[in-house]
């Protein structure tokens, strides 16, 4: 990944944690959840925003978060979110807007007993 997408992953990992209060480093792009639990969810975000909203309102509901390492190889070609600026900038404002917004979000319990 370009070092701007490793810095904005490991900043918005950071802050995830810090809302949630779980230990997480990526917000890697693979995701399981059972059918129940993530239809439990209501999840709305349909942009760069959605791994956002389903690990706090996860985390909050007090589901078990777990991060799983996988092998990362270079894409070919160009990403159309991280080789642009335009596109840098647009995920990172979707995500970080998200962060934020599940922060004070109304109706959402906050768990803390919860690790992953």
């Amino acid at each position: 990944m370009p070092w701007h997408a490793v810095v904005g992953n490991r900043l918005a990992a950071r802050l995830i944690g810090l809302v949630c209060g779980i230990r997480l480093t990526d917000l890697g792009p693979f995701r399981a959840a059972r059918y129940d639990a993530l239809a439990g969810l209501d999840l709305r975000e349909e942009t760069y925003g959605w791994p956002v909203e389903m690990i706090v309102k996860g985390a909050r509901r007090g589901l078990r978060i777990a991060e799983v390492p996988v092998s990362y190889h270079p894409r070919i070609g160009s990403s159309k979110i991280s080789g642009t600026l335009r596109g840098s900038v647009g995920a990172a404002w979707c995500i970080l807007a998200g962060i934020v917004k599940y922060r004070f979000a109304d109706g959402i319990k906050l768990d803390r007993t919860k690790r992953a």
